[in-house]
């Protein structure tokens, strides 16, 4: 089975923002800015992307329409990336505010009565 090119286009922007937003809640967690890092290697989406599939999709005619075309396909994948990146590098650890609440039941008895 054959990826069409427009496929092709999209799974590399979103292999893009995992990168992206792996690098970034890394970095968050050493250096305050360190989510801007991500960022920056938005600017770098076209190159990327024109590194894995040398050719561009009908509807996009210039290099320079990929940051347009990819940005909110990048920026959902980064910001989810950069989250759990940054979650895991601090291991967060939830704090409960009552002891009846369903998530405390759960991570004290691993039950659930009521």
């Amino acid at each position: 089975m054959e990826l069409t090119l427009e496929n092709k286009f999209s799974l590399s922007v979103y292999l893009w923002g995992l990168i992206c937003g792996l690098v970034s809640g890394v970095a968050s967690s050493y250096v305050q800015y360190g989510w801007l890092i991500g960022f920056a290697m938005f600017l770098v989406t076209d190159k990327f992307v024109m590194a894995i599939i040398k050719e561009l999709p009908p509807e996009i005619e210039d290099e320079r329409q990929i940051l347009k075309k990819a940005f909110w396909g990048w920026f959902m994948f980064w910001l989810y990336f950069a989250m759990l990146g940054y979650t895991a590098m601090i291991n967060f650890q939830p704090e409960f505010y009552s002891n009846q609440s369903l998530l405390y039941q759960l991570a004290h008895n691993g039950t659930v009565t009521g």
